[in-house]
Parts: structure tokens; C-alpha cells; sequence
């Protein structure tokens, strides 16, 4: 094994060729594929009159376009029941396997598939969908794609990539409580902007992700691509051995410990070169509410939303800009504003860990009156687990609707949407202008726990306050 970063390893051991162009012709390990960018890609090897070259290596759900109240058949949105469909034939045409809505397998694209065992240390990982960087929790290189690139890996299995520099990002130290991996990520955003890691992929390391669980992880990975890195990974410990082992398709016997044995060897050397190092401290670290329309636009929960004077040239403009949009002013505090939404969910947010702690702050509480608060389990699975342990109880008790799984309100291509001004206490992982599926829609991004604190007092809250 070659010294130097995971990333670099992983790289070197999937590179199939350099091409004219200079870029890397990269191998593919797994392919994720979902309803939203497929059915093109598929429609293009129809007119190429190609094949799926791997489909043993490509995995599809549904999840975008699934409704969460009602899943029952056809769907009542003509569009989305089209595109399901278009799914269904595409995957049977080509012999890939596909967790469809009832199959007990179904849900969010990067829940599913860690959740199943498909998410492996070393491999390289390609969806459709901005979120693939998700999987380098698991110490993958995950990259999301486009429509086209989603053709050329059904095609060859293959992608036409230019070699990424590789930052670490070391967080130190235990966080406080109440502080999450949500407050964690949006943190590092709002220090290091959203595009400070174009042309990167971010190793996250030191102690504060060391003591992550593999879903925490998940959730700062997810928003590596809204600071402008092209990915983001973790280098895998046992923490993610024990998560992996006796999942379905993790290795099994012999297999199992060769495998661990590998991963282990990829792991990033002491010694590695970085392109970059920034150092956190993890006591500076507090629950974290975006204000703006961007997931840089970020302040703790007892600070103030800047003043122009306070940012710098290049912010101030897109800060006016938030301004205008959010209806929020200069100088006031984030805590106290009133939200209408209030929604756990996504691929950010939507384990069964965030549900756990969600449940613990909705417990022998109240949603405020005239919110509209509502939890949608990542995957059918999770959705299953969580009934399981009566968590769906704990929600329902509290005013909070319990919803089948899907990616629900964090892109509203579904029915789940903010209407006219609205603004959501959202746990998803963009707040951009129209996001949540209203063009006047205005979301601010929290944590789980900070959402359900926020339903219950109706305002953007301090859930430390109910610690």
C-alpha cells in the first residue's frame, strides 16, 4: 500500500487510466441511483443501444418524489407516479436490484445504503444526487454526479474525474451539551464559507470525530459538498467496523477480518501529506441556526444575526440579499424568531439516532399551537426501528405527525412543502431561496433537537434550555 492520505489511496487503487484531458479515469465500486437523475441517463443508453456494464454494482431506491403521508398506488401526483414507474421498468430491464416503496428496504438513497451494508471502507461511490459525500463516513470517496456522468457509470462503471487537493479539517475535544454533529458541520461552513473547499476533498479528524458515532459522522460528511468540498471522509476505526459487522452485505467469516485488516490499511499515515490544516476547537462550538440563504449563513443560537459592518466585501452583498428574503434584520437575535414548520428529516437527519434524540426533548411536551411539526423517518427501516422502541408514540403524544419515509420537505419534490412566506425549523441541509418548495419559503437550518425545541415554543429556541 502507497503512503499518504486515505483519499490518495482510494484514488490510486480505482484509477483505470489518465485521459487526454488529464483527467483520472476512475473505477466506480458502487453505484446509487434514484428516480430523480436516472431515468435520462437510462433513456440515453436506450439511443447508444448500450447495456448496464456492472448492474450487480448498481443499487436503486425511490425517494425524492415519494409522498409521506399517503404511498398508496398510483400516486396522486401524475409526475411522480411516471417517474416511480420509469424506475420499476428501467431496473427490471436491466436486472438491478431496487428497494421499492413496501419492500421493507426503501427510503433516502444514503440512508439505505450504509444501513444495508453497501457503504464500505476504501470504495469509490457515485449518485446522482449532491449528498453522496455522505458515504466517506465510512472512509469512501463519494462523490455526487450529474445526469450524464450517471450515464457514463451505467455504461462503463467508470468517471472522468481531475484529482482533488485534500484539506484536513481536525476538530478537537469533547462538545458541550446540547451541541450536535449538525452544529459541528455548520460551524465549520460559516468559518471556512461555502466555497472555501471547491477543488477539495476534507478529511474530518482529530478527537471530536473520533468520538462520533458512524451516524454523527454521516451527518458532517452529508454537508461536506455545502462547503464547496467535492467530498468528505472520515478514516475508518472501529467504530466503523462495529457499525458494518453483520450488516447484510458487509463480508462475512474469513472474509470479515481480511477485509478489517484492509480497511485498516488505508487509513491516512501519520505522516501524510496535506494540501491544507485548519484546527478547531470543539468548546467553541454551540447550538448553531442559520439566519440566511446560504448554509454559511450560520450564527449560535445566542448571537445576533451581522450587521454589514461586520462582514466582510465579499459577504455583504449575498448578505443583503439574505436580508431582504428572510425578513429578518441586521443586529436582531436569532433566538425568538417564530417559525410556521418544523420538520426532522433528510439525509442529514433522518436516523434512527436523530429520531431518538429528537424523542427526548418532544417527551411530556407540547407542539406549540399553530405549528405544524412533523418527523419523517429515513428509510423503512429506521421508520420500523423507532415504532420498535415506541418512538412514533413519544411524537404523535406531543402534536408531532409521524410520516412514512422519504426525503419529504428538505427539496419538496414531493407533496410536503412550505406555503407562501413560511419559515421552517428544518434538520435538512440547504436553505437556499425556494428550497423547501415555496418561492417565498425561508428555512432556517438546525439540529433535530433544535427543531423540536423550536416546535415546542413555537420560536427559534436554545434546547439547552431544555436539557
Amino acid at each position: 500500500m502507497s503512503k499518504g492520505t486515505l483519499f490518495d489511496k482510494v484514488w490510486n487503487l480505482h484509477t483505470v487510466g489518465t485521459l487526454t484531458s488529464g483527467q483520472t479515469q476512475l473505477f466506480i465500486g458502487l453505484h446509487l441511483i434514484h428516480e430523480v437523475t436516472s431515468p435520462q441517463a437510462f433513456a440515453m443508453l436506450r439511443e447508444r443501444e448500450l447495456k448496464v456494464l456492472f448492474p450487480e454494482r448498481t443499487v436503486a431506491t425511490v425517494d425524492h418524489i415519494v409522498p409521506t403521508e399517503n404511498q398508496a398506488r398510483p400516486f396522486a401526483d401524475v409526475l411522480a407516479e411516471e417517474m416511480i414507474v420509469a424506475l420499476e421498468d428501467n431496473c427490471k430491464a436491466h436486472n438491478i436490484r431496487f428497494y421499492n416503496v413496501g419492500s421493507g428496504r426503501q427510503g433516502i438513497v444514503h440512508v439505505i445504503a450504509p444501513e444495508q451494508g453497501l457503504t464500505q471502507p476504501g470504495m469509490t461511490i457515485a449518485c446522482g444526487d449532491s449528498h453522496t459525500s455522505t458515504h466517506g463516513a465510512f472512509g469512501a470517496i463519494a462523490f455526487g454526479i450529474g445526469t450524464s456522468q450517471v450515464r457514463d457509470v451505467l455504461a462503463s462503471q467508470t468517471l472522468a474525474l481531475s484529482k482533488l487537493k485534500v484539506r484536513k479539517i481536525e476538530v478537537n475535544g469533547t462538545l458541550n451539551p446540547g451541541v450536535y454533529a449538525k452544529d459541528v458541520v455548520l460551524h465549520l461552513i460559516r468559518k471556512l464559507g461555502v466555497n472555501g473547499g471547491v477543488g477539495y476533498a476534507y478529511e474530518y479528524a482529530g478527537t471530536t470525530f473520533e468520538q462520533m458515532s458512524m451516524e454523527e459522522r454521516m451527518t458532517v460528511c452529508n454537508m461536506a459538498i455545502e462547503g464547496g468540498a467535492r467530498c468528505g471522509y472520515i478514516n475508518p476505526d472501529q467504530v466503523t467496523f462495529d457499525y458494518l459487522k453483520g450488516r447484510e452485505f458487509a463480508p462475512k467469516g474469513e472474509d470479515w477480518s481480511q477485509a478489517v485488516e484492509w480497511w485498516t490499511s488505508i487509513r491516512s499515515d501519520a505522516d501524510a501529506e496535506y494540501d491544507d490544516v485548519v484546527v478547531f476547537d470543539a468548546a467553541d462550538i454551540q447550538p448553531t441556526v442559520t439566519w440566511g440563504i446560504t448554509p454559511g449563513q450560520g450564527i449560535g443560537i445566542n448571537e445576533t444575526i451581522p450587521t454589514p459592518e461586520e462582514l466582510s466585501d465579499s459577504d455583504r452583498a449575498i448578505a443583503q440579499e439574505a436580508y431582504r428574503y428572510m425578513k429578518l434584520n441586521p443586529g436582531d437575535r436569532i433566538a425568538g424568531t417564530k417559525v410556521d414548520v418544523c420538520f426532522v428529516g433528510s439525509c442529514t437527519n433522518g436516523r434512527i439516532s436523530d429520531l431518538r434524540e429528537a424523542a427526548k426533548f418532544a417527551k411530556g411536551r407540547q407542539v406549540a399551537p399553530g405549528i405544524k411539526a412533523f418527523i419523517v423517518p429515513g428509510s423503512e427501516d429506521v421508520k420500523k426501528q423507532a415504532e420498535a422502541e415506541g418512538l412514533d408514540k413519544v411524537f404523535l403524544e406531543a402534536g408531532f405527525e409521524w410520516r412514512e419515509s422519504g426525503c419529504s420537505m428538505c427539496l419538496a419534490m414531493n407533496p410536503d412543502k412550505l406555503q407562501g412566506s413560511q419559515i421552517s425549523a428544518s434538520s435538512s441541509n440547504r436553505n437556499f431561496k425556494g428550497r423547501q418548495g415555496s418561492s417565498e419559503g425561508r428555512t432556517l437550518l438546525m439540529s433535530p433537537a433544535m427543531v423540536v425545541a423550536a416546535a415546542i415554543n413555537g420560536v427559534v429556541s436554545d434546547v439547552r434550555e431544555l436539557l
